[in-house]
């Protein structure tokens, strides 16, 4: 525990930190790794959210064959993980990822929403895969005052029949990890700062794909489980939601990429 926590939000029972240091990354929340009184070294991240959150997601993971942190505490604003590192593991990380997708639901969504950032991820159930990607993750965006409007009316007009038209009805609900870029893998084998729900393991896959991971993970990934004939045509619609995430946490410059998509499908 150091001076600045709420001595509520630190978990019970666990030692205090006698030494703190800031790890890089992170857009909202701060991540140090502490030494504990009792000789341990973890990972504290405080964030504005409540901890248990990302906690449940990081042990859905783990219970489906991801290779996660341990969690080793949450209350509050602070949750205390493992620390892990060693050497890189991608075409590892390719074949546990396939593994989770492994693991699904018969409807697509989660019990609660989570967090994405800025703002929460929402998760409510739905009974199909369009309408819950065109609900929960394009049409979800569209009120932020930083889309355009014009943006904002294509994409609508693409929610009300050709986007949703060009996805399979009822695909495996697949639990996601929702955020699995470069910077959220730690030392080229762990998973964090997941965003998770059960969804067409496509959506996964297509923001994997722009996030700087290396091909070895996905050559591993494919010998485990293929992807879906026609999914290169579907990929730049399912981009969609993580650009529209990233420009109402980055700004105008996401536009020009939306537009592409738009102007690619003809919407």
């Amino acid at each position: 525990m150091t001076d600045e926590d709420d001595p509520g939000d630190w978990p019970a029972g666990l030692p205090r930190s006698v030494d703190s240091r800031l790890l890089k990354g992170g857009l909202i929340c701060t991540t140090t790794r502490e030494l504990l009184a009792d000789g341990r070294t973890v990972v504290v991240k405080r964030c504005p959210y409540p901890a248990e959150v990302e906690a449940e997601g990081l042990q859905a993971l783990g219970a489906a064959g991801g290779p996660v942190p341990a969690v080793i505490a949450a209350a509050g604003h602070v949750l205390v993980l493992e620390h892990v590192q060693g050497v890189s593991d991608w075409p590892g990380l390719g074949r546990a990822m396939a593994t989770v997708h492994r693991t699904t639901a018969a409807r697509y969504g989660w019990h609660r929403d989570n967090p994405a950032g800025l703002f929460d991820q929402q998760n409510h159930w739905c009974d199909d895969w369009p309408t819950f990607f065109v609900t929960r993750r394009i049409l979800a965006h569209l009120d932020d005052p930083a889309v355009p409007a014009d943006i904002a009316q294509r994409l609508r007009t693409a929610c009300a029949g050709p986007l949703p038209a060009m996805l399979p009805q009822h695909p495996p609900a697949s639990l996601t990890h929702g955020d699995l870029w470069y910077g959220n893998v730690v030392d080229g084998r762990w998973m964090v700062d997941p965003a998770v729900c059960f969804a067409d393991r496509e959506l996964d896959l297509a923001f994997m794909q722009t996030g700087g991971l290396p091909d070895e993970l996905f050559e591993a990934y494919q010998r485990e489980w293929p992807f879906e004939p026609g999914y290169e045509q579907r990929r730049p619609a399912l981009q969609l939601h993580k650009m529209l995430v990233g420009l109402r946490h980055f700004g105008p410059a996401r536009i020009a990429r939306i537009v592409t998509v738009l102007d690619h499908y003809g919407w």
